[in-house]
């Protein structure tokens, strides 16, 4: 014996009921088959509606006119041609609603006119019984289950109709008698029976979510199926003696037992309902009480997966889970599991294997005693609108009984306790209830310490409402040491705050409650963790100048690269001084200067924070390649809204010292990544060397360093005796300056570089602190006009021409080289033209390079040197690259 359940997505069409007819008859070609039907999808939820409005006094004659059409639209023969139409319509459309036409069935006219009958007789006893409530606009449970189960009634009866018709070909113009015959045969051979749950189900408790009795239920299913099958033989020995053919004894044992599901008889008399979703409860309570060797539970997704497919995208199957896993996973929220399917599966060791009707060929999920040791977590799952309730006050601490007082006036009113905690000192106990129950959960303990609380020995009940139940399941858990540490630095990684946690004693589950806000973002993230093991980087670039531009390409490029590296990095925003280009799937990078010239909204934090919350991305990542101050002066404000940053801009380092220490401090207490790595040496790691130093215990003595690659190119060819006007329109043609020169021979720009170093060994400097020599003297300073265009100073370079050539003449003839060197000694800080001898370890940079040289305990009498090329855009959008990347490292939460 095998038991199915049908869901009610499974049998919500005409075509779907047919596929799941077809499915049947061919499983019953070698098995017997107890088959569970839910109500077509959305009958139950319209009865309940119809029964809401008739309590309030109102009966809706077009709700019931709706009842009675899709009941009759189950019903309804489509013609061959009709058929054929949409079939090729489905094979142009691609379409894998797998509803199966090559299953057609057709009703006979006799067994129409009994199925019209029929929803015509439920419908009027529908409407008189809705009339009734309406009148006393009240309705006794008893009499709601019974119409609330009238939708598997007609699910049944549809059900054992196709079963029992003749299979009629597409085209049955064309059948050919061989068709014909075998289907006739088939269905005499294959024929249903309806088995009366309202009979043979015995159950207790609510009736609206009454618990059954598997014992007793076991003899009367027992009793039913052998008079069932003695009526059968005794009409297939009826039927030989007449002159039937000789197949027809062959009907004797019926192969297909039909079960409306969610529905049992009740020990008080009448009939009852299982709970909503009950179905699933129905068949797994069968298949304990006929020891059937599988119970398969037939839906519309192929299994159960390690989170909610709807909302984690990245949601793996789940191929094998152990009764406890299973029972776990049900308990906290996941959705294709009735919370009371699996106990009675595990106390008679049935196995249960879900399955997708719309999927037949899936492999599905099987539960059983054993499940998979291989894999020690299975699961996440999310119990939502849950409310936080907590007892707490001196009334509780060393006093017996107080837990036994709390729990049992909750149980007396029938409220059901999903999570429980109370503290070590004793002087509190919380628990999870369902929101709905909040009202008399809040009751029931105001009335049980009503001397408590007037006293003051309890304080006043304290609840939270909007709350969820995240849980980690598996039961391996137990054996792999460190895994609640993941999980809770998970939940802290997407800023997460836990109100209270719980673990079982068999360590088979941890559960955390938070806010319901945060519970999407907190299951993204412990998904990634523990299951797709793909962390992500959600990107937003401001600035799209040579260097933004550079890095999108890099970006682009290196997709794939990341991708066999297990990292999901996407770009979701792009913005240049006008436009804000945003995609909630990720931007394509291949036509990005397209889109965004298209984009419509502007650039704000406001609306970046906005998107972040929206699409609930958890480790997003500003990327400010703009000079711009206004941006470097929010960067607090998007460190403490939980985006990282990364900035090639100098400006935020060097405003003024609380603000760059407020910078930092935030980011450490945030767990956020503040990098700038590309402020000093573009994509040389000067920043990183020095903080690696540091956190070795090294101490800094003195630097020195060249931190402008297009001085250095420009103070390399004046030693090839290049006229300084020259050189600078050398340099700029090589995109080694800032758009304006005037920037970088102001000195200014190597100055915030050093400001930024001085900063980063712990000195308490400001930007004026510092001694800079502009490489523009003070009289051609003099003579610039701050309107003067870039062009007409250009223009006026040559004047400059004489003085450099005469300073690179004294250098050599004291056989030393010009370099603009940028210094730190003792506490003291400068930026000056610096004549270095040869053998300086910064006489031979030029071309672009950049260098450091520092001393230290460590490093001397010879120094540290750390040189490469630090200008262009290539190499600047790389250390960009590389400081986005290290975003990842959210482990490292020290770091800022």
């Amino acid at each position: 014996m095998q038991v199915l359940k049908f869901g009610g997505s499974s049998l919500g069409t005409r075509r779907k009921m047919e596929a799941v007819a077809a499915q049947l008859l061919n499983r019953a070609n070698s098995k017997q088959l107890m088959v569970v039907l839910s109500a077509p999808q959305g009958m139950t939820n319209l009865l309940e509606t119809m029964l809401q409005q008739a309590q309030l006094g109102t009966l809706e004659t077009s709700q019931l006119q709706e009842w009675q059409s899709r009941c009759l639209a189950l019903i309804a023969n489509e013609s061959a041609t009709a058929r054929s139409h949409d079939k090729n319509n489905k094979n142009k459309d691609n379409d894998n609603d797998n509803d199966n036409d090559d299953h057609s069935i057709q009703l006979n006219k006799n067994t129409q006119t009994q199925l019209e009958s029929f929803i015509a007789q439920q419908t009027q006893l529908l409407e008189q019984k809705l009339q009734g409530i309406a009148l006393l606009g009240e309705c006794s449970n008893k009499i709601k289950a019974k119409l609330m189960s009238m939708g598997e009634l007609i699910s049944v009866q549809i059900m054992q109709a196709l079963l029992n018709a003749e299979r009629a070909s597409d085209d049955t113009s064309t059948a050919n008698a061989t068709h014909a015959n075998s289907a006739k045969n088939a269905s005499t051979t294959k024929s249903a029976q309806i088995l009366p749950a309202h009979q043979c189900l015995k159950a207790s408790g609510d009736y609206l979510n009454a618990q059954v009795d598997i014992p007793a239920s076991a003899k009367n299913l027992q009793r039913w199926l052998t008079e069932a099958e003695a009526e059968a033989a005794t009409a297939a020995e009826t039927t030989t003696t007449t002159g039937a053919t000789a197949t027809a004894p062959q009907a004797a044992k019926t192969t297909i037992t039909l079960v409306p599901g969610y529905q049992a008889a009740h020990e008080d008399g009448g009939l009852c309902v299982l709970g909503r979703n009950g179905s699933d409860y129905s068949a797994a309570v069968l298949a304990a009480a006929l020891k059937a060797e599988c119970c398969e539970i037939w839906t519309d997704v192929d299994g159960v997966y390690t989170a909610d497919p709807r909302s984690i995208k990245s949601a793996q199957l789940i191929k094998h889970l152990s009764y406890e896993e299973a029972m776990e996973l049900s308990h906290f929220g996941a959705r294709i599991l009735h919370p009371k399917t699996i106990a009675p599966l595990a106390q008679h060791n049935v196995p249960c294997l879900i399955k997708n009707s719309q999927n037949p060929l899936q492999q599905g999920t099987l539960i059983d005693a054993q499940g998979d040791p291989s894999l020690p977590i299975k699961g996440l799952s999310n119990l939502s609108q849950m409310a936080l309730v907590t007892v707490s006050g001196p009334g509780l601490k060393g006093v017996a009984g107080i837990s036994a007082r709390v729990f049992s006036c909750l149980a007396q009113r029938n409220i059901s306790i999903n999570l429980i905690t109370q503290s070590s000192s004793e002087f509190s106990i919380s628990f999870c209830v369902e929101q709905r129950a909040l009202t008399p959960t809040k009751k029931a303990i105001s009335n049980e310490f009503d001397l408590e609380l007037k006293a003051n020995l309890i304080k006043p009940i304290d609840i939270q409402k909007n709350m969820a139940i995240i849980s980690l399941i598996g039961d391996g858990m137990r054996h792999q040491v460190g895994l609640a540490a993941r999980f809770f630095a998970s939940l802290a990684q997407a800023h997460v705050n836990v109100c209270a946690m719980a673990q079982d004693s068999s360590e088979r589950t941890v559960s955390a409650v938070i806010s319901e806000q945060q519970a999407q973002d907190a299951l993204k993230v412990c998904h990634e963790n523990f299951f797709t093991h793909m962390p992500s980087i959600d990107v937003f670039v401001v600035g799209c100048g040579t260097v933004g531009e550079q890095l999108l390409e890099q970006i682009h490029r290196q997709q794939s690269f990341l991708h066999k590296r297990n990292v999901k990095l996407k770009v979701y925003g792009i913005a240049n001084s006008q436009k804000l280009l945003t995609n909630a799937h990720g931007i394509d990078l291949s036509q990005w200067q397209q889109d965004l010239s298209k984009a419509k909204q502007s650039f704000s934090s406001d609306v970046l924070k906005a998107f972040v919350k929206r699409h609930h991305l958890v480790n997003p990542v500003l990327v400010d390649c703009t000079s711009s101050n206004a941006i470097a002066g929010s960067y607090l404000d998007y460190l403490t809204s939980g985006f990282h940053v990364v900035t090639p801009n100098k400006k935020a380092n060097t405003m003024a010292q609380t603000y760059y220490q407020k910078l930092k401090d935030t980011a450490r207490y945030r767990h956020r990544r503040y990098l700038y790595e590309t402020t000093v040496g573009a994509g040389l790691p000067i920043i990183d060397a020095v903080q690696g130093l540091q956190n070795a215990g090294d101490k800094l003595t003195e630097f020195g360093g060249i931190l402008s690659g297009s001085l250095s190119y420009l103070f390399g060819l004046l030693e090839e005796n290049q006229p300084f006007s020259k050189a600078i329109q050398q340099a700029r043609e090589k995109g080694y300056t800032e758009p304006d020169p005037r920037d970088d021979l102001s000195g200014l720009d190597v100055a915030r570089k050093l400001l930024i170093m001085a900063r980063e060994i712990g000195l308490q400097l400001e930007l004026d602190d510092i001694d800079i020599e502009p490489l523009l003297p003070n009289s051609f300073q003099a003579a610039h006009n701050d309107a003067e265009s870039i062009e007409a100073f250009m223009a006026r370079l040559p004047e400059l021409d004489q003085h450099y050539q005469q300073r690179q003449q004294q250098a050599a003839a004291n056989g030393k080289v010009l370099r603009y060197v940028a210094q730190i000694k003792n506490n003291q800080c400068q930026v000056r033209i610096t004549e270095l001898a040869p053998d300086h370890p910064l006489a031979s940079i030029k071309n672009g390079e950049n260098a450091l040289v520092i001393q230290s305990d460590y490093y001397q009498p010879i120094p540290f040197v750390l040189r490469g090329y630090g200008a262009g855009a290539t190499v600047t959008a790389a250390g960009i690259f590389s400081d986005i990347m290290r975003t990842l490292a959210w482990q490292q939460q020290g770091a800022a």
